[in-house]
């Protein structure tokens, strides 16, 4: 699997940050994966009160602010929702402007991976 190349700060990419581009402005969801969901969900609405939407998938957050929510789910172990990565787990973060963002990623070299969900 290809890596990011990390760039830490490098005053050559100054002109990135001075545009202003907005970068995380809140968490859009919190998917994980489990042997059994099923067996998550109880636990997790039993002990913590996270009830599932009606159509079983998965758990609404939702805010103050009336256009937002953070959706949270499990998957099955095997899923491929989640390729090409291998991670146990996926947060998606809300921004305000993807397009400024990725192009502000790619340009401080930020692998972008093309599979995209606006």
């Amino acid at each position: 699997m290809k890596r990011s190349k990390k760039v830490w700060w490098n005053p050559s990419l100054a002109s990135v940050y001075s545009r202003g581009v907005k970068r995380v402005t809140g968490i859009g969801g919190v998917f994980f994966k489990a042997e059994v969901p099923e067996k998550s969900y109880a636990w997790y609405e039993k002990h913590l009160s996270l009830k599932r939407e009606p159509d079983g998938q998965g758990v609404s957050l939702h805010w103050r602010d009336p256009e937002g929510m953070t959706v949270w789910a499990i998957f099955k172990k095997d899923t491929k929702y989640f390729n090409p990565s291998q991670s146990g787990f996926m947060i998606n973060y809300r921004v305000d402007d993807l397009d400024a963002l990725l192009a502000a990623l790619k340009e401080e070299c930020v692998e972008i991976d093309p599979k995209r969900e606006d």
